[in-house]
Order: C-alpha cells, then structure tokens, then sequence
C-alpha cells in the first residue's frame, strides 16, 4: 500500500467509522439502539476511498448498510447516534434508525431498507441535472444482491439510453444474507452491466482506502472528461453477520478461514502505530455522541405527526 499525504485521514476516518459500529456492539445489548443494525466492518475503505473525492453538493444514494457511507460523505455522528437511539434530535428525528439515516445538507440523500430502493432515486436525480445543466455528481451505492432485482435493470437501461450522468457503485461482499454469489447469479456482474453500453471498472483492493481512493480519481478524472453512466465493482469483505451486532460463522454457510487474506491486509488491523496514534482522539469523539444520544429526549406524540405528507 503506497501512502499518501492524506493517509492520516483517511486513516482516521475509517478508524471512526469502525470503532462507532464497535460501540453499536457494545451498546446493543441494553437495548438502547432502537433499531436493527447492518455493520461495515470490514467494508470501511470503500466508503472512505469513495467519499474523500466527493463535495458536500454531490448526492449519494446508499443501501441499508450505511453507517459507513453516511460518515464518510460528511454526516454528523452525534445526528447519528441519537437516530439510533430513536431519539429525536436523530437525524431524522428518531423515526428511521439505522437503516433510513440521511444528511442532505452533505449530500447524503437517505437510505432504504428495500434493496436496491435507492437506485432508480439516483437515477432520478442524475436525470433532474441533466435536465437543470448541472455538474454535480451522483453516486448510486448498492451491494451484489441488488443487482438481482429488477428495479436494478431497469435504472441502467434508463441511465444508459440517456446517457445520464451518474456512477454505480456495487459493493461486492459475496454475500446475500447467507447464500453466496455463485449460489444466487448467472452472470457475471460486470459483463452483464456492459450489455447496457455502460463502461465499467473494477477495484480488486476493496480493503484499501489508499488504493480505492487512487483507483477511483483516475476514474473520476475519465468521467469528468465524458460524463455519462460508469459502473464500479469494489470487492470488499463483511465481516459481521448480514443484520445484527454479532458474528455467523456458527452458520455453516462461511467461515473465519475465507477472512484471513483479507484481515491480514487490513490497515485497521496491521497499522497498529497509526492506530494507536489516533484511537484517543476517536474514542472521546464516540463518547461525546453516546452522551448527546443518551441527553436527547425521546419523541413525543406531537412529532408523531411531524413529516408527514
């Protein structure tokens, strides 16, 4: 992994998002997350990769799985904590929980529990610039799974006959649940997507922020040149269970052995100097939102009614 000058921060940002879905863990047991959880571990280089090349003006649509996003892309912590918490100075008001976290003010433009929800609302709005003569980017964030819904091949057929100006991106863990990839899809994700005449790319060092960043400037800089639809495969690792604070490897369908390669290139886990450098300054950031979730009042009957159109 070469370094560059921001390594830090990147480092830092990743080391955020992985120990706030540590203390989700921890917390989780005395109920006061009043939500499922879906964590990233593992998966955090692809959000901070990604989101350290984008402005505050460009929209992200992501998945469930979106702690990491939302973080990266710029979303207040304490917003976050207190929405898991199900209090109302959440950032949606303690109504939506961990899976319907959205930050518009940073262009983070909210998340769905349906798969592959979010796609075709990017798709509506990379149409809406296009129409307006906007150069804001749009981003559409997905895991393999979506890919196999329809609404999926709907948006990049829509995308690609107007050639509208938006980047998929499918974060590959392998995964649906329990069933493997091979177990699920006849096609190859990639070659599938150049059916609709869209070019595609493929970043292989999904654990790398270093890497992803680099892979995905050069990306960029193709784009800007001719906006248009791009599609981006980021192999990456879940290291969790699919929903929930724990591990599942007690269910037959993987095990730690798949994960070894991957924790062993891991900076979270092999950059200990770095890690030691900046835990203190994370943790007492991590602890200052557990104590503004835990200050903020829960919603009464009135906020019921709030929101509602």
């Amino acid at each position: 992994m070469t370094k560059p000058n921001n390594y830090e921060a990147l480092y830092r940002q990743a080391l955020l998002i992985r120990r706030v879905e540590e203390e989700i863990i921890r917390l989780y047991p005395s109920d006061k997350v009043q939500s499922p959880v879906h964590l990233s571990i593992g998966q955090e280089a692809v959000a901070v990769g990604v989101c350290s090349l984008l402005k505050p003006e460009d929209r992200m649509f992501s998945t469930y799985r979106s702690h990491a996003f939302y973080l990266a892309k710029g979303g207040d912590l304490n917003a976050m904590m207190a929405e898991l918490f199900g209090k109302v100075d959440g950032c949606c008001g303690g109504k939506g929980g961990s899976m319907h976290l959205a930050y518009p003010k940073v262009g983070f433009m909210g998340t769905s529990a349906v798969v592959a929800s979010g796609i075709p609302n990017a798709v509506g709005n990379a149409y809406a610039n296009q129409i307006l003569g906007k150069s804001d980017l749009t981003v559409s964030v997905f895991g393999d799974g979506a890919t196999e819904e329809g609404v999926y091949h709907e948006s990049l057929n829509f995308a690609s006959l107007h050639k509208l100006p938006i980047i998929f991106i499918c974060e590959n863990n392998q995964f649906a649940v329990h069933t493997r990839l091979e177990s699920r899809q006849s096609y190859a994700i990639r070659e599938h997507v150049s059916s609709y005449g869209i070019d595609t790319f493929h970043i292989e060092d999904g654990y790398d922020f270093c890497t992803v960043q680099t892979q995905f400037a050069n990306i960029l800089a193709d784009y800007h040149d001719d906006p248009r639809p791009v599609f981006i495969e980021i192999d990456t690792c879940r290291y969790m269970e699919h929903v929930g604070p724990g591990e599942d490897f007690y269910g037959g369908y993987r095990d730690q052995s798949e994960h070894l390669e991957w924790r062993n290139s891991d900076p979270l886990l092999t950059d200990q100097q770095t890690y030691n450098a900046l835990l203190a300054e994370v943790n007492k950031q991590i602890d200052e939102s557990v104590a503004f979730a835990e200050a903020s009042p829960f919603p009464t009957i009135t906020d019921l009614y709030q929101d509602v159109y």
